[in-house]
């Protein structure tokens, strides 16, 4: 393969694909002209405490103590990011909203005024253009973040349907904080359905499916996959951690055969990119995903 030996292609993202069953039936309920947890906007007050904390009468406002701790080994490397998205999965958190105004009177001297406001989900743009929803665990953090935001406390998976009915392909915990922790799109789709998640890096059997493609391209001898160094994320204080990263989370090395050149090489990739895009266990799993090309004849002796 000459220079072409050791080349990390640029990283893509799976094909578009229609809602899962679970996720396009829940949405009925979740967005629109009701926040979160299913409550309508209209009526509502921002005053004193009608606007603090909705459905969860006793709650003090902190963070869920499972999810804390799952961040927490996941920063001192004693836990990974399906242990932070489990924990996510009971947990209560904090939607921001905010008041948009929804139509303009004419006031005295010819002066506008605010005739109706309507309250609206937050949303932001990642790095890379994809929509993020904020989350908070606590709503102290949201404050923080946003003070002029009011916190709709709801359950984190009801919190992943508003983001799926708001189009948005990431939910980004604590933003703003000593550490944001991103959950990608599987994961999110995971959570709407209150199911359980593996990280596309640690599914056995998607690294089997990716591999039994290859088995007709003679230029590749072998393929593993391995965590993408979109995992990593780092906290305020500039500690690396493996997780919580927005992407691309998976990377497929590819193992191939000595002569090939770089049309080749590229052919061959494409090739690959379109085979894994109509594998549903592909396109359903993987949020984003770097391709490592590597010479066989590289490949370490085993032991």
């Amino acid at each position: 393969m000459g220079r072409h030996s050791a080349h990390a292609a640029e990283p893509s993202q799976p094909e578009k694909r229609e809602l899962p069953g679970h996720i396009a039936a829940a949405l009925a309920g979740a967005g629109g002209a009701a926040d979160s947890a299913g409550q309508p906007w209209a009526g509502r007050s921002l005053a004193g405490d009608d606007a603090k904390i909705h459905n969860f009468d006793d709650d003090d406002g902190t963070a869920d103590a499972g999810y804390l701790a799952a961040v927490a080994a996941l920063i001192n490397g004693t836990g990974g990011e399906a242990e932070v998205v489990a924990a996510l999965a009971t947990a209560r958190v904090f939607v921001p909203v905010v008041a948009q105004l929804a139509e303009e009177a004419e006031g005295v001297d010819g002066l506008h005024a605010d005739k109706q406001a309507d309250m609206a989900l937050v949303t932001l743009k990642a790095p890379d253009g994809r929509t993020a929803m904020p989350v908070f665990t606590s709503a102290a953090a949201l404050e923080a973040w946003h003070p002029q935001a009011r916190p709709v406390a709801v359950y984190a998976a009801r919190a992943a349907l508003s983001a799926v009915s708001e189009g948005a392909q990431l939910l980004v915990l604590d933003p703003g904080s000593d550490f944001a922790f991103v959950v990608r799109r599987p994961a999110m789709w995971a959570l709407a359905q209150q199911k359980d998640w593996t990280p596309s890096y640690l599914d056995d059997q998607l690294e089997t499916a990716l591999a039994s493609t290859v088995s007709t391209f003679a230029a590749v001898r072998r393929l593993e996959t391995q965590a993408g160094g979109g995992v990593v994320s780092l906290t305020a204080g500039g500690r690396q951690v493996q997780g919580g990263g927005a992407g691309p989370e998976l990377r497929v090395v590819l193992f191939l055969e000595d002569g090939l050149d770089a049309a080749a090489v590229q052919t061959l990739v494409a090739q690959l990119n379109d085979a894994w895009a109509r594998m549903d266990s592909f396109a359903e799993g993987v949020d984003s995903m770097e391709v490592k090309l590597q010479r066989a004849a590289q490949e370490p002796a085993p032991r």
